[in-house]
């Protein structure tokens, strides 16, 4: 595994003239994001040797590298999933390399489903903790000693000055934030309406199928995280509706170009 990500960190460094220190990732539909990136490359996933490629409608495949508010940035266009066949430690991939290539602080940005009756879609959810019941971890298997420890603590895992950032930033722009709890689930199919109830019952706020083994990951190697996801649809269990792919998208590209605002005022404060 070192051997295959020492390999990819060559190759990017090969093609990048700067050295970021912020990792944006950009889930389903968020593609706005990258727009607001001063780009000095952009390299295709399957360019990358050993990286995994996005197969989900709604991420590009593209790593960007540039500056965002006077900051350089890393921008993964488009992530992985379980639910493509890919292992948590796939997934973990990327934010290893990122680790590798400077970056100290990392945004994720992803599409979830509401559990808290009081969203709506097209709401920015900062998360404040997670649950994984994701049934793996990305750490799972031999340590990777250069990148932290056997057991990393999670008591912190999502950065209190980052999510201040975030609040103050989101009440100069006008921007409405929730807060919760994100439960990371492994799909493909969505939950079902006893799912919800449970979900809802053990403390979770909104429910993705990604996110968490990102965060493991970015804790490990001792990178800072933020998460904000895109409420894309509110699960009821008493009165479920169908949800499907397109729907998911649209929302989030809805409220991408919302979210591509708070993530630049962000940076510029980092």
């Amino acid at each position: 595994m070192i051997k295959k990500i020492r390999e990819a960190e060559r190759y990017i460094r090969s093609r990048i003239k700067i050295r970021p220190l912020i990792g944006i990732i950009a889930g389903t539909g968020l593609g706005s994001i990258a727009k607001v990136v001063s780009v000095q490359a952009r390299i295709p996933y399957s360019e990358i040797p050993n990286f995994p490629t996005s197969t989900t409608e709604g991420h590009r495949g593209m790593l960007s590298v540039g500056s965002l508010g006077n900051k350089d940035v890393m921008v993964m266009e488009g992530r992985f999933h379980m639910y493509e066949g890919y292992s948590a430690a796939d997934i973990a991939f990327p934010i290893r390399i990122m680790a590798l290539l400077g970056v100290q602080k990392l945004i994720i940005c992803s599409a979830a489903g509401g559990l808290d009756p009081r969203f709506e879609p097209g709401d920015l959810m900062l998360v404040l903790d997670h649950i994984n019941l994701m049934g793996t971890n990305p750490l799972i298997g031999p340590n990777l000693e250069v990148f932290g420890p056997r057991f990393p603590d999670m008591t912190e895992a999502y950065d209190k000055a980052m999510n201040k950032l975030a609040a103050e930033e989101a009440l100069n722009q006008g921007i409405d934030l929730k807060k919760g709890v994100y439960v990371g689930v492994h799909g493909p199919s969505l939950e079902t309406p006893a799912e919800t109830r449970f979900l809802r019952m053990i403390g979770a706020d909104a429910v993705g199928m990604s996110t968490v083994p990102e965060v493991i990951a970015a804790v490990h190697c001792g990178v800072k995280v933020m998460v904000i996801a895109v409420i894309t649809n509110v699960n009821l269990p008493d009165c479920m509706e169908k949800t499907d792919i397109e729907q998911v998208i649209n929302t989030a590209e809805k409220a991408s170009t919302r979210l591509a605002s708070l993530v630049e005022g962000i940076v510029r404060k980092i």
